[in-house]
């Protein structure tokens, strides 16, 4: 990006009134262009393959769509696009979803203004931005996968792990929730982000997977 070229911005939040209250944010400031808005998965990769934005702001939460399955599409439709993830979910899971699927930034609902142009400024642009807590997270769990033991698929957190396992032995989302006193949207979005993390195309695949790995009662 050029400091003339403003940078073109598609916000996807199935929420409106952030949405509305984010793009007015980003429409206040210079040099930043806001080209669309979208409620949904299906939305997003449409809107992105006819409006051509730079960054694409992502909420990981999207009703019947995942965050995480949405930006890993974008990305692999567009390997140039910035996906500037902003959510309320601030777990390790959905930080490191996220990256697996491509993100290139990951900032709270509750991030200022200023923090919001900066991510923007610097997604656009081409560099890859945490904010100073979730870089220090991310700098730790990093250091830890160097340290663990022969376990299935380190790359996945050890609740990512109980999730697949029970994937693997037939259950279903709701039954898993039940099962780990989550809810089922919460286990979903767990599916979703494992799927990102083992680039694996779907469930039945996931299960296979995971039985060849050891979990599930597999060999």
């Amino acid at each position: 990006m050029t400091t003339t070229t403003p940078i073109r911005v598609l916000v996807v939040d199935d929420h409106p009134v952030f949405r509305i209250g984010m793009s007015a944010l980003l429409r206040s400031l210079p040099d930043i262009e806001v080209v669309g808005e979208a409620a949904d998965g299906a939305e997003a990769l449409a809107a992105v393959e006819r409006l051509a934005p730079h960054v694409v702001l992502m909420d990981l939460d999207l009703g019947a769509h995942s965050g995480v399955e949405t930006t890993r599409e974008l990305c692999r439709l567009d390997p140039t696009l910035g996906v500037l993830v902003i959510t309320m979910f601030g777990d390790d899971d959905s930080l490191f979803a996220s990256i697996r699927a491509g993100a290139r930034g990951f900032l709270l609902k509750g991030a200022s203004p200023e923090e919001v142009e900066r991510a923007v400024r610097s997604v656009g642009n081409g560099d890859f931005l945490l904010g100073p807590q979730l870089a220090q997270r991310a700098a730790i769990y990093l250091s830890g996968a160097r340290t663990r033991g022969a376990v299935p698929f380190p790359e996945l957190t050890d609740r990512e792990r109980e999730v697949v396992d029970l994937v693997a032995r037939g259950y279903d989302n709701a039954t898993i929730a039940r099962s780990l006193v989550l809810s089922t949207k919460t286990v979903r979005n767990y599916v979703y982000g494992v799927l990102a993390k083992l680039d694996v195309p779907d469930r039945a695949q996931l299960i296979v997977r995971a039985r060849q790995g050891g979990l599930g009662g597999g060999d």
